[in-house]
């Protein structure tokens, strides 16, 4: 079936006349006929969707994509669609693939997590900063004029300004600018270090090693700051080999516990 284009005035030229497409779609049961039609609808209207999506060109997403996420849209609205209601597709499409834009990039487009609150300061901010690069070009608004321009607090027109980089970010291997060598972002970062953890552990089995006895503590010492065996230590406290390694393995266990209960 081909949907025909209107000959009267409107304001999409290209904008087919669907309005009985529709009623027939409404009376048409599941299956291929009521499916074709429904295609039909799509394709004619695809045009207007694609215009849509060439508004959001230029924010960091391809134009093919966007087309598709405003097909998905059309898709949406041709099925939601009720022409009872006594409305035009297209009032009714254009919000609905609008939307679905949007929620593309609020869903997918930020790298960073940002609330939605956030997202919608950054939205008004910068529709405020297309208005005044308009009514003062060369000139760069102060956080003030945003604000005013916005109607918004001056600290949330902060906030969204710091929320306008959350949707891109900067590579690890990105050259940093006036560095010489080619001395990326990646070589400023620092590593883990294990020696943190190692002060941290030392600074908690400190005050439990005073609550062992004497020769406790003294195995401990030989064994583990000393590095003498458990032979050495046995010969010099002359006690058997055995005994050490029970005393060691006693000690060990007794002190694990008693940092990982304080840590609870």
């Amino acid at each position: 079936m081909s949907v025909p284009v209107r000959t009267k005035r409107h304001p999409h030229d290209d904008a087919p006349d669907t309005d009985l497409a529709f009623v027939r779609l409404g009376e048409l049961p599941d299956g291929p006929e009521r499916k074709a039609l429904r295609d039909e609808i799509v394709r004619s209207w695809l045009p207007m969707a694609q215009r849509i999506a060439g508004r959001f060109r230029g924010r960091g997403e391809s134009v093919e994509d966007l087309v598709q996420v405003a097909a998905l849209g059309l898709v949406k609205a041709v099925d939601r669609y009720d022409p009872g209601r006594g409305h035009a597709f297209e009032s009714y499409a254009i919000p609905t693939i609008t939307g679905e834009i949007k929620r593309h990039f609020r869903d997918h487009m930020w790298l960073l997590h940002v609330p939605r609150r956030v997202q919608d300061l950054r939205n008004q901010v910068r529709a405020a900063l297309t208005e005044l690069s308009r009514t003062a070009p060369g000139h760069r608004p102060t956080v003030a004029e945003i604000a005013a321009c916005a109607q918004l607090d001056e600290d949330d027109v902060r906030t969204a300004l710091e929320a306008l980089d959350c949707c891109t970010a900067l590579s690890l291997d990105a050259e940093q600018p006036g560095a010489e060598g080619g001395y990326a972002l990646a070589d400023a970062l620092g590593e883990p270090d294990a020696g943190f953890d190692l002060v941290v552990d030392r600074e908690a089995v400190k005050p439990l090693l005073g609550g062992l006895s004497e020769r406790e503590r003294t195995i401990l010492y030989l064994r583990f700051f000393r590095g003498l065996t458990q032979s050495r230590i046995a010969e010099e406290l002359g006690i058997s080999q055995m005994h050490v390694s029970r005393l060691i393995s006693t000690c060990c266990d007794t002190v694990r516990e008693q940092a990982l209960a304080d840590v609870a």
